[in-house]
C-alpha cells in the first residue's frame, strides 16, 4: 500500500506544469490591434570592419583580405538589428517566410548575413562550394556574441551538401554561425519565438502592427551589442513611438 501511495504521489507530481515552461503561441484573428513604430540608433564610435586573411582556398575563397562590418551604421542608425515583443502569448499568424531558416554558403561567405526564421522550426545549411565546409552555430544566451553561448550544431559539409536542423531555442533570441574551417566567416539568425518582430530597415526605422491591446516589453536585439529593452501599452487602433540607442 505504501509502495502505491508512493507511486501515485510521484505520478502526480509529475504532472505538475514545469515551473518557467512557457506555453506555445497561439495564433488567432486580431481585429483591434495597434502598432509599435521607432527608430534604432547607434551614438558610440562607428569602427571599421574587422579585417581577417583569406588564408586558405583561394580559388573559391578568393584573395587578400575579407572585411566584415559586425556593427554596420548608415547615418547614425543602427544596421542588423531586430525589435521585437517580448513573451506574447497570442496574436497575429507568422508570415510564411519565416517557416524555414536556409543559410547559403557560396564563395566562403555566409548569406544572407543576418534573416530571421521562426523558433521550433527547420533551418537548412547548404553548402554551394566545391570545398569542405563545417557550419557552427551557437545559441546566444544573453543575445549578443560576446556573452555566453552554447553549441546547437557542428556539422561538417563536404562538397556541395544540404544539411537540415531543427532549431529550437530555449533562452536565447538568436543564434551566431561560424564556419570552423574558415575563420573569417561569420553570420547571424534571429529566431523567433512570436511575430511580433521587426527587422530594422536603412533608414532606422522599425515598425510592428496588428498588436493586441495591452502592455508589453519590448527589446532591441543586435548580435555583437547587449541588448536593450523598455516597457509600451498598446491601445486599440493606437500607434505607439519607442525608439532605441545603442553605443
Amino acid at each position: 500500500m505504501k509502495k502505491l501511495f508512493l507511486s501515485l504521489a510521484i505520478a502526480g507530481f509529475c504532472s505538475l506544469p514545469v515551473t518557467g515552461q512557457s506555453a506555445a503561441y497561439k495564433e488567432m484573428a486580431v481585429s483591434d490591434g495597434g502598432t509599435i513604430t521607432g527608430t534604432v540608433a547607434y551614438t558610440g564610435k562607428d569602427k571599421a570592419p574587422k579585417s581577417y586573411t583569406i588564408s586558405k582556398d583561394n580559388d573559391v575563397c578568393g584573395q587578400g583580405k575579407r572585411s566584415i562590418d559586425y556593427v554596420r551604421v548608415v547615418n547614425g542608425h543602427l544596421m542588423d538589428a531586430v525589435v521585437y515583443l517580448h513573451k506574447v502569448k497570442k496574436g497575429k499568424a507568422f508570415s510564411e517566410d519565416t517557416d524555414k531558416g536556409k543559410i547559403n554558403q557560396t564563395g566562403c561567405e555566409f548569406t544572407p548575413f543576418l534573416q530571421v526564421m521562426k523558433n521550433a522550426t527547420s533551418i537548412e545549411a547548404v553548402n554551394a562550394d566545391p570545398i569542405l565546409h563545417n557550419i557552427h552555430t551557437y545559441e546566444l544566451i544573453r543575445g549578443d556574441a560576446k556573452g555566453p553561448k552554447k553549441t546547437l550544431f557542428n556539422v561538417s559539409q563536404p562538397k556541395p551538401s544540404t544539411v537540415t536542423k531543427k532549431v529550437k531555442l530555449r533562452k536565447g533570441p538568436a543564434i551566431k554561425v561560424e564556419c570552423d574551417a574558415h575563420d573569417f566567416m561569420h553570420g547571424f539568425v534571429f529566431v523567433a519565438k512570436n511575430p511580433y518582430f521587426a527587422k530594422v530597415a536603412e533608414d532606422g526605422t522599425y515598425t510592428i502592427d496588428n498588436v493586441p491591446p495591452g502592455k508589453y516589453t519590448i527589446k532591441a536585439w543586435h548580435g555583437m551589442l547587449k541588448n536593450q529593452k523598455a516597457k509600451v501599452e498598446v491601445t486599440a487602433g493606437g500607434t505607439q513611438t519607442v525608439d532605441f540607442s545603442f553605443k
